[in-house]
């Protein structure tokens, strides 16, 4: 199991997790915390708690949005965890609906933005910080292919871009759901599918992390790259010769939470987790690598973070996307799931 100290690889936590030897935690001092924050950020956050409460150890598990989701629902007999860190909105909704946290008002949450604030009082979830879509876009090799800097979601269907992009697949991926969920809200349901129809007769592949399509991108593997644009000013700030594109007709935008299960045998601990959570300190350390937070920090703007990724995000309807999830990926998987990239082992 890896601690906040040290975050081992995926698959030696999945591999805990698949033959039973991971449980819940059942002593004070020790939390088992599900998440599907990117291992780079996740690494940074974690340590940021355990030098706060060196007194608390945590067993993270980290895996994308939607293999996080389904483990914890097959799990629901039985939970394993005691806390959600940085798990989609959309999902921990569903899961509130099934009944799975504990009513829980953190020091300070009436302090934050009321988009991230569960309406319930007391909530059984809080909002910690936004991450958007946005188009990871590579000059260089575009310039070698005389291929044209989009400017619109539309832009992407036109035959110049076949075979140059790779976009997360939303049923594995938080990013990629947010993109989906997104076109719908823009576009309305027919456009939407039209939209995505054409769309995928330009994409290569379909991730399974948020990240990659950017980090292709980057890399010159493809020359556009449908993800996020905290990643995508990370890299440009590396010197990737990447443009960051906001699309004009608006991008969908998902928040990440943190939830105490129900089930939990430590909820001192994971209260304290929580209130750390929602803290200026940690609001702090996210904002140094995300698009937005749920409470004002005066940490300086990310670098190559473009202004208008807060103009174009969407009035998202969280429980609309909750509600209708299952269904938009029955139909996503139907039409596309062909074309995602085979899960590793």
């Amino acid at each position: 199991m890896f601690t906040s100290n040290k975050i081992w690889s995926k698959a030696v936590v999945v591999s805990l997790l698949s033959t039973g030897f991971l449980v819940s935690s059942v002593t004070a001092g020790e939390l088992t915390i599900y998440s599907s924050v990117e291992s780079d950020n996740l690494k940074i956050f974690s340590e940021n708690f355990s030098k706060a409460n060196p007194s608390i150890k945590v067993n993270w598990v980290r895996d994308s949005t939607g293999v996080i989701q389904a483990r914890v629902i097959a799990e629901k007999d039985n939970p394993r965890n005691d806390v959600f860190f940085g798990h989609a909105a959309t999902d921990l909704l569903a899961l509130d609906e099934m009944g799975m946290f504990l009513p829980y008002s953190p020091q300070g949450v009436d302090k934050l933005d009321a988009r991230f604030r569960d309406k319930k009082s007391p909530p059984t979830w809080t909002g910690l910080w936004g991450f958007a879509a946005a188009i990871c876009f590579n000059t260089v090799e575009a310039q070698k292919r005389n291929i044209p800097q989009p400017k619109t979601w539309a832009d992407l269907t036109k035959p110049i871009y076949k075979g140059q992009i790779t976009m997360p697949n939303p049923i594995s991926s938080g990013t990629g759901f947010l993109n989906v969920a997104g076109w719908i809200q823009i576009m309305g349901q027919d456009k939407a599918w039209a939209f995505m129809d054409q769309l995928n007769n330009n994409i290569v592949s379909y991730t399974h992390s948020g990240s990659k399509p950017c980090n292709q991108a980057a890399a010159g593997e493809y020359v556009v790259g449908i993800s996020l644009p905290g990643r995508a000013a990370s890299l440009k700030s590396k010197g990737a010769p990447i443009a960051v594109i906001i699309p004009e007709e608006g991008i969908g935008w998902e928040m990440q939470g943190v939830a105490v299960m129900k089930s939990t045998k430590n909820q001192a601990d994971a209260k304290t987790f929580v209130d750390w959570a929602v803290s200026q300190a940690a609001m702090a350390s996210y904002a140094s690598r995300v698009e937005m937070v749920a409470l004002p920090v005066s940490t300086p703007p990310k670098s190559n973070m473009p202004v208008e990724v807060t103009k174009l995000m969407i009035d998202n309807d969280f429980a609309w996307a909750a509600k209708n999830k299952a269904a938009i990926l029955a139909e996503w998987r139907k039409r596309f799931d062909v074309k995602s990239e085979p899960k590793k082992k």
